[in-house]
């Protein structure tokens, strides 16, 4: 719970001189969230708090989110320090490894996995995943079209203008040409927002052109995962924590999975149990901080198990979701 987590960052501040916020994105399955861009503002009241310091020290757990909301949490951040570091006790993929770019110094732990920064996009004109109910929307990623043509390239010899043109005529019959063109408008874009947090602190233009094009790219794979050793050899500035700073870690992080259920998948029949009907209130997100307290991201609502019997005869149990309230809440 907060309070005890209170006692580790006031102890981290101690030992490294700075002021820490942690900032979480849950990934509970059902109960997912993202970096969004409704963080800055609530980020604010925090850096408010702590005023101008020489050092922040972020402590960061995400599967990703908005890009640009990334940056902008990391330039926000950097307005109020001369120092920015960031330690990762778990997971810090998509755009969390971006804002880790952004960082002077990045502490991980033996567990910490950061990830490409590869951009996959949802559209409105994006193609409907078949037998999805209710319909999804398909995520393209940018490596998946590059995928395609290099396919189509470097097994099957299509090198010719005429079949690499037949085959982008057959790609987009699938795919809208908008949305083949958003994908690499924000493949660009993700390559120039990485170049300019790495920016921040690294100065040799081969180096970050090495990270940057492993990151959205030569890695191959959105689901790929860098351990500590491969972004030591990648030139990120990478440090492992103390072996005591560890245990608090390893702690801290067991905190956070049972303050927001994270390994416990979202079930809304077994959050009613034997019940008709259940207030609910589940933090799905995190801001913390010594100065300023606990933001949290909460959906909150009442769940309601109705009998119904269906066509034939038979009883049926449906369950509605009566949503009351879903944002940011100090508390």
């Amino acid at each position: 719970m907060y309070a005890e987590r209170k006692k580790f960052y006031q102890k981290i501040e101690n030992e490294r001189g700075s002021k820490v916020i942690a900032y979480v994105t849950g990934d509970r399955p059902g109960m997912e969230t993202q970096i969004g861009s409704d963080v800055p503002d609530v980020l604010l009241e925090h850096l408010d708090k702590m005023g101008k310091v020489s050092k922040i020290t972020l402590i960061l757990y995400t599967c990703g989110g908005n890009t640009l909301a990334a940056c902008n949490i990391v330039n926000l951040i950097r307005e109020f320090c001369d120092i920015l570091e960031i330690i990762v006790p778990n997971k810090c993929r998509s755009a969390g490894t971006l804002m880790a770019l952004g960082a002077n110094k990045i502490i991980m732990t033996k567990q910490a996995t950061l990830g490409p920064i590869d951009p996959s996009i949802t559209r409105p004109m994006s193609p409907i995943i078949p037998g999805t109910n209710p319909p999804q929307k398909l995520s393209l990623s940018v490596e998946s079209v590059k995928g395609y043509f290099s396919l189509l390239k470097e097994e099957f010899g299509a090198t010719s203008e005429n079949s690499l043109s037949a085959a982008y005529t057959k790609l987009a019959e699938q795919i809208h040409p908008l949305v083949l063109g958003d994908v690499y408008r924000t493949q660009k874009q993700i390559q120039m927002l990485a170049k300019k947090m790495l920016e921040l602190s690294y100065t040799n233009k081969k180096q970050i052109c090495k990270i940057v094009s492993f990151l959205c790219s030569d890695s191959g794979s959105h689901d790929y995962t860098i351990s500590r050793t491969e972004a030591k050899s990648l030139g990120l500035k990478v440090e492992s924590p103390s072996e005591d700073n560890y245990i608090d870690l390893k702690n801290w992080y067991n905190d956070i999975v049972n303050d927001l259920q994270l390994k416990t998948p979202y079930d809304p029949n077994k959050t009613l149990g034997n019940n008709t009907t259940m207030r609910y209130q589940f933090k799905r997100c995190l801001l913390e901080s010594v100065d300023y307290g606990q933001d949290a991201f909460i959906s909150e609502g009442v769940l309601l198990k109705t009998k119904k019997e269906d066509i034939n005869g038979n009883e049926q149990f449906y369950i509605s979701n009566n949503l009351l309230f879903e944002g940011w809440r100090h508390f």
